[in-house]
């Protein structure tokens, strides 16, 4: 899985060769610049050590090639920072871009099944991981490696014999390292799936406040939190404590490793083998063969995370988005209103069935309420009108052409839906109006917004039509972010409407002005209206009764009162339950 994990990452990285190159560049001269060092110091040491008079004009030079070749490789080293830098942040824009897109093609029920708090961390905080862990990778591993290898060589020239204690003594070290992270990275794992599911608690409670404090839910809203802000610490606890022992136990071996480097050069010198000067090149280029292991080790807590976070964020993309459409399906560019159920059969969980054999014929131009207890479909015969949800058996029909034989795209153009939640997003007033006709003009805005009677208190805002928004129009009341939803469809008019509790958030008053504007609105054209206060649908020209998924009763208001059924008991307990 992991190995899986990292092919895919570099493909990302491998889009930015010119970042890789230049990185790969900076990293191969500052390390062989850096490496040289040692060898041409040692050189100096046996001049001053090995004569007994000193040409200062010789140390001299040597000074000044290892001051140039100590800044030039400072220059590379930093150019290696910026170019990594920038390949880290390209990789997880490209990366972002893809997952963001992908998300969206998602259908509905990917957001029924996946907390919204947990998505929003994999496009926002696994991705600072994963750019945190390329950045690390390229800058400890690449250059690491250069670092080891060119140690080698030169320590091999110096004297293959002592390089042989290096030899022996680093897989020790890279065992240490294995045992210790095959053990940590569950724990990291567990770690990003924990920080998702705090991430999608605190998203709730923060998006909905009002309830928290109108429920007093703050002090077990608090102990939730807790108890997973526990589970994380003591993941994360667990994840560092074992990520932690790397380092110091890898460093313990690479000291041991020093040491033995200096009795068996030690020796070597005195067997005329080595010279003094020789001696410190191996032991600083034993430093350099260390200290990228132990780099490497340090920033393991990194990596790992990168790689958890790097799983999560593949898993979505990994999720099964929308099939895409056929060729030649149908673009449906005109509606007379003609819609068809013809024996529909509907489930969200397959083993409890929610609409069965449903159907039903309906005219142009007619409005058709939906009424019914909680949970008996009325919501989801609007789901597969909109092919949010594909039928399971059966079929609908639009104008005698089947819905599934036309583009989603053309079909939901045929819809204008208000619904219940209302939706605004961080704009102006006007940008919000005009979010399913962009091109529209100011007229055409103000002249929706009246029909929704929203004009007058848009004109009481401090810019109008420009004022901003807040996100999820939090600067707004529930009844005016209503009203501006209404009156974004009442811009596009569709040749059909979708009136989902269109009117449950704003007072009697203003709700009889809007119910005036639909009719207005619905008059020639197929409207399905979904209500619980059966009051605004006493104008449909049907009523279904809906009750576990079927059609109970089915009439005008008249009709269905005089049967004394399931809908006259609905109409007359709402008035008990005012009284």
């Amino acid at each position: 899985m992991k190995s899986n994990v990292v092919k895919r990452l570099l493909k990302y990285i491998g889009k930015h060769r010119r970042f890789v190159l230049g990185a790969l560049l900076c990293a191969v001269f500052s390390n062989i610049l850096m490496i040289a060092g040692p060898f041409i110091i040692g050189k100096g040491v046996d001049n001053i050590v090995g004569k007994g008079r000193v040409d200062f004009k010789q140390i001299l030079n040597i000074v000044v090639i290892i001051i140039i070749l100590y800044l030039v490789s400072a220059v590379f080293q930093w150019s290696l920072q910026v170019l990594t830098s920038k390949l880290a942040n390209r990789t997880v824009e490209g990366l972002r871009n893809d997952v963001f897109t992908h998300v969206t093609q998602m259908p509905l029920e990917y957001y029924d099944r996946n907390a919204h708090g947990d998505i929003m961390a994999r496009l926002t905080s696994d991705m600072e991981y994963i750019s945190e862990g390329i950045f690390q990778s390229v800058t400890q591993f690449v250059t690491g490696i250069i670092s080891i290898v060119g140690s080698l060589v030169f320590m091999f020239i110096l004297n293959p014999f002592i390089t042989l204690v290096v030899i022996v003594m680093t897989p020790i070290t890279f065992f240490i390292a294995s045992f210790i992270t095959k053990r940590s990275s569950s724990l990291f794992k567990e770690q990003s799936r924990l920080n998702g599911e705090l991430n999608g608690f605190v998203e709730e409670m923060v998006g909905n406040q009002k309830v928290v404090k109108a429920f007093n839910y703050e002090d077990r809203a608090r102990e939730k939190f807790e108890e997973i802000n526990g589970r994380l610490y003591k993941a994360g606890r667990w994840a560092q404590f074992y990520s932690s022992l790397v380092n110091p136990s890898t460093r313990l071996v690479n000291n041991i490793t020093y040491v033995l480097l200096g009795l068996t050069g030690g020796i070597a010198a005195i067997a005329g083998r080595l010279s003094v000067g020789y001696i410190s090149s191996f032991l600083t280029y034993s430093t350099y063969f260390s200290q990228p292991i132990n780099n490497i080790t340090s920033v393991t807590t990194q990596l790992q995370t990168a790689a958890a976070s790097a799983q999560r964020v593949f898993a979505v993309l990994d999720s099964e988005p929308e099939k895409p459409e056929a060729q030649g399906l149908v673009e449906f560019t005109s509606s007379e209103g003609k819609v068809s159920f013809d024996r529909v059969d509907f489930s969200y969980n397959p083993e409890t069935r929610l609409i069965k054999d449903f159907s039903l014929n309906v005219k142009p131009g007619t409005r058709i309420a939906i009424v019914g207890p909680t949970g008996a479909g009325k919501t989801t015969l609007v789901n597969l009108l909109m092919r949010f949800y594909e039928v399971d058996s059966g079929n609908i029909y639009i104008d005698d052409i089947n819905s599934r034989e036309m583009t989603k795209d053309s079909l939901r153009k045929s819809f204008g839906m208000v619904l219940q939640e209302t939706w605004l997003f961080s704009g102006t007033i006007r940008e919000n109006i005009a979010y399913g006709k962009p091109d529209a003009t100011d007229e055409e805005i103000i002249a929706a917004a009246k029909s929704s009677n929203a004009h007058s208190f848009i004109k009481r805002l401090p810019a109008g039509y420009n004022t901003m928004v807040a996100e999820g129009g939090g600067n707004l009341s529930q009844g005016q972010r209503q009203l501006l939803t209404i009156a974004r469809v009442m811009l596009i008019i569709p040749p059909m409407l979708i009136l989902d509790e269109a009117t449950s958030s704003v007072d009697t008053r203003t709700e009889i002005k809007i119910q005036n504007a639909f009719n207005k609105l619905m008059e020639g054209r197929t409207s399905f209206i979904i209500a619980h206060r059966l009051s605004t649908i006493r104008e449909a020209d049907l009523i279904l009764v809906l009750n576990n998924g079927q059609i109970v009763e089915q009439g005008n208001h008249e009709q269905l009162l005089e049967k004394g059924g399931f809908y006259s008991k609905l109409y007359y307990s709402q008035y008990e339950n005012e009284d």
